[in-house]
């Protein structure tokens, strides 16, 4: 361990830092404007592919642009918008999927049975997270409710009417002023409320093999597949969530590939050590976004970006050249 000494530096003097370090700037100030609304630090990450790894002064390798990083930068800004529109519509469609099935098969709250849960599975946990949810939709409701009622220019037909429009803003604010058994609200409106990191652990948690099968056919993956799926996708949302670095990425998160010969699947990620890499979340979410939107063109427009950005080192990315030539993306 040893003392941080790096000083914070000005836009003009981190562009002095690049040219000293090689990068070619041929336009200063469109530069000066870029690292003014993005970051040197953000940008950072986009510097390394341009820079031996084994230089300690981070040198550029000759004839490295600035233009090459901001364009970099804007491919990876773009690809993230991209899977972040696949994993909303999946996300959506795998609430629905188990809402669908467990709700008419086990009951409107079936999710207060414990029974239907793992024992390692926090099932206490999920009550406190809706529980909260509730909690904090009607200290809400009361807070804007004393606000109407202090309202001077307002008769009380007026303050009741704004009263019921604000009781209708969210369902858990509707359940909280509505019911009170049983104390949280259904099964198909708790879904809602979760992130999709808590729906992974959901899924995963469903004790009845059966329950899982019969939600993951629906989406025509096997259970494990769909399991380890989601974990992933998780992790992916958080990523692009956060705006971080995603094209070339080591996931940490591995997902399973398929077992089955039979399964559609890319045959360039069949073959061992291509599954670290977000080619393997793109092959997911094109599989899944066929199962949720048949006449989608997402494939389309993740061949389009790629085209439009044909200097990217796509073996980075885990895709080889002519991937789309591959029958899985036809």
């Amino acid at each position: 361990m040893r003392r941080f000494t790096k000083p914070a530096i000005s836009v003009a003097e981190q562009l002095t830092l690049l040219k000293q370090r090689g990068l070619q700037i041929q336009d200063e100030e469109r530069a000066a404007l870029f690292l003014e609304a993005v970051s040197f630090f953000r940008l950072t990450p986009y510097m390394r592919p341009f820079q031996p790894s084994e230089d300690p002064d981070h040198s550029f390798a000759p004839g490295t642009g600035f233009r090459q990083l901001s364009q970099l930068y804007d491919f990876d800004r773009r690809l993230r918008l991209l899977v972040m529109d696949a994993i909303e519509r999946v996300e959506v469609a795998i609430r629905a999927a188990i809402s669908n099935h467990m709700g008419p098969l086990h009951g409107a709250h079936w999710y207060l049975e414990s029974r239907l849960f793992k024992r390692r599975y926090d099932h206490h946990r999920l009550l406190r997270t809706i529980r909260d949810k509730q909690q904090k939709a009607q200290q809400d409701y009361d807070r804007e409710a004393r606000r109407i009622d202090q309202l001077a220019h307002a008769d009380e037909h007026r303050k009741q009417l704004l009263k019921q429009r604000r009781a209708q803003e969210s369902y858990a604010r509707h359940y909280a002023l509505t019911y009170d058994d049983p104390e949280l609200m259904p099964g198909w409106a708790m879904f809602e409320e979760l992130t999709l990191g808590e729906l992974s652990h959901l899924f995963k948690g469903l004790a009845r093999d059966s329950d899982k099968k019969a939600i993951a056919r629906r989406l025509a993956v096997p259970a494990p597949l769909l399991e380890s799926w989601l974990h992933t996708l998780a992790t992916v949302r958080n990523i692009c969530a956060h705006h971080a670095r995603l094209w070339n990425r080591e996931l940490g998160i591995k997902p399973e590939r398929p077992r089955s010969q039979d399964f559609l699947w890319p045959e360039y990620l069949r073959r061992p050590g291509q599954h670290t890499r977000i080619a393997i979340v793109l092959a997911a979410l094109h599989h899944l976004m066929r199962q949720v939107s048949p006449h989608t063109r997402w494939h389309l427009r993740l061949a389009e970006l790629l085209q439009e950005f044909p200097d990217i080192p796509i073996q980075a990315m885990g895709l080889p050249q002519g991937w789309l030539e591959d029958g899985f993306w036809q």
